[in-house]
């Protein structure tokens, strides 16, 4: 039999989850686990994840003709594309603690950036990292990482909560005879950061011309932006032989023909108006699926994917009873649970910076909710005013009143409550149509939609932090992100 068919087996569809929205997360079982100690079902595939830091579907195999990215490229030939996938959050914490659980962090308390470090949060009863449901069926589990070595990953968890060993070990080398593995490996790029080591770094020939970019109509077309946006790009390609390292070791050690693959990112791109916001700049991700045999290679699939499905899906490949209060739906197999109609992501505190922000996309339309409309788009973020080189370049030319409208929008001193965007005719989503009688209809039902959600999920979006907790992050942010003294920017 082959693999595919073994998965098929081993995919059944859930009656709970599949037509609801609502979790009653206050029916979660309290079931105490006890990790397996046996070496498993060899005939169970391995799973590898491979997950790229803040990026976009800005891939050769997506379209993108200025990077060259050859090993996702093959990939993708060999495996499913997935073109509408989307984070719950659009910065990193928040949406691992998503996709780690299959939940919504905001069903989980763990919706605030880089939170619950030291206070002893864990998650609520019966809610467990996808680690703990495969070691507890005899799966092992590494977070790939090799000191000295970063073609092995950096071994970033970045959870909102406290979780006491959420890996087996470091690398897929270590566990028992047979035994199948999960595993998972980080790459920093394409984050900002001086990550490139020598093995992966791009001669000149090789790094793409910013000047020969197409810029999205919210960015200044100035050189400094296209710099900005061509590192970016240039990363992406030093990303991709990272992949392939990893992909070759898979095949050296004999896995891959029983190793199902995932490569995806943690949310979309680490720029202006995209990392941190719910633009699809921000939440917009690639998702290849690459099986053993082959399964349906080549193929593109345009069905709505949040990230959190990847979880539910990932533990059914593996032949693991989901729990009913997954949020996570199964989008392959046979008996997959039906397509999403909509997607739903939300952004909280992220730093310094208070905010809380929700958004509503199907295929065609985006609508956002900003509970804090007095606050402009570009409050006070010390590590977006020192790492996005726009957004300097954002304010010098404000100054001088030499924005376009487009680029006007994210400078404003205050929002709108609402923003909704036909996304067929509007994808870089700068004509908002709130107000717009023609769409009337449209903005009552995503809104509606919206209302649904967070009272189905539990949304803890709406209890404040401890003031402390803000304190300390606004001292944190200041040591770690400096600004010039004469630094001036809005209110908050």
């Amino acid at each position: 039999m082959s693999m595919t068919r073994k998965v098929e087996k081993l995919i059944s569809r859930r009656s709970f989850l599949a037509g609801s929205t609502c979790m009653a997360l206050a029916s979660c079982s309290t079931t105490t686990r006890s990790r397996s100690t046996t070496s498993g079902d060899p005939t169970r595939p391995n799973i590898l994840w491979i997950i790229a830091e803040d990026t976009c579907p800005d891939l050769g195999c997506y379209g993108n003709r200025w990077v060259k990215t050859p090993n996702l490229d093959r990939l993708a030939s060999q495996g499913l594309r997935f073109t509408n996938v989307f984070t719950t959050s659009p910065v990193c914490s928040a949406s691992r603690s998503a996709f780690m659980t299959g939940m919504y962090q905001t069903s989980i308390g763990a919706h605030n950036h880089r939170s619950h470090r030291n206070d002893g949060y864990r998650l609520p009863k019966g809610i467990h990292v996808i680690t703990d449901y495969l070691s507890d069926t005899g799966y092992f589990t590494a977070n790939l990482k090799k000191a000295g070595d970063p073609r092995w990953g950096s071994g970033k968890n970045d959870f909102n909560f406290m979780v006491d060993k959420p890996f087996d070990g470091t690398h897929w080398n270590q566990r028992a005879f047979g035994q199948p593995f999960y595993a998972q490996v980080s790459f920093n790029e394409p984050k900002p950061g001086d990550w490139a080591d020598n093995a992966i770094l791009l001669s000149p020939e090789q790094r793409v011309n910013p000047a020969a970019l197409s810029l999205p109509p919210y960015w200044p077309d100035h050189p400094v932006v296209r710099g900005a946006f061509g590192n970016y790009l240039d990363a992406i390609a030093r990303l991709d032989r990272r992949v392939g390292f990893i992909l070759n070791q898979l095949e050296a050690d004999g896995l891959a023909d029983n190793t199902i693959v995932l490569f995806f990112a943690d949310h979309g791109r680490a720029m202006v108006r995209c990392k941190q916001w719910l633009y699809d700049g921000g939440i917009h991700i690639p998702l290849i699926v690459r099986f053993p045999d082959r399964y349906q290679a080549g193929t593109t699939h345009t069905e709505l994917v949040s990230a959190i499905d990847i979880t539910a899906t990932t533990l059914k490949l593996s032949g693991i009873k989901l729990p009913a209060n997954l949020e996570g739906r199964i989008f392959l197999g046979d008996k997959r649970d039906p397509p999403r109609e909509y997607i739903v992501a939300a952004r909280d505190r992220c730093d310094e910076t208070v905010d809380r922000i929700r958004c509503v996309r199907t295929k065609r339309f985006k609508y956002i909710r900003n509970f804090m409309p007095e606050r402009p788009y570009t409050q006070l973020n010390r590590y977006v005013e020192q790492k996005f080189a726009t957004m300097s370049i954002l304010r010098q030319l404000q100054a001088t009143g030499k924005l376009t409208p487009e680029q006007e929008l994210f400078m404003a001193p205050q929002r709108p409550t609402e923003e909704l965007y036909d996304l067929q005719s509007d994808s870089h989503e700068v004509r908002n149509l709130s107000s717009s009688s023609q769409h009337s209809a449209k903005l009552k039902q995503m809104r509606a939609i919206l209302d649904q959600w967070i009272a189905c999920t539990g949304d803890k979006g709406a209890i404040a932090e401890d003031s402390s907790v803000l304190k300390k992050w606004d001292e944190v942010m200041k040591e770690r992100h400096p600004l010039p003294h004469n630094f001036k920017t809005g209110r908050f």
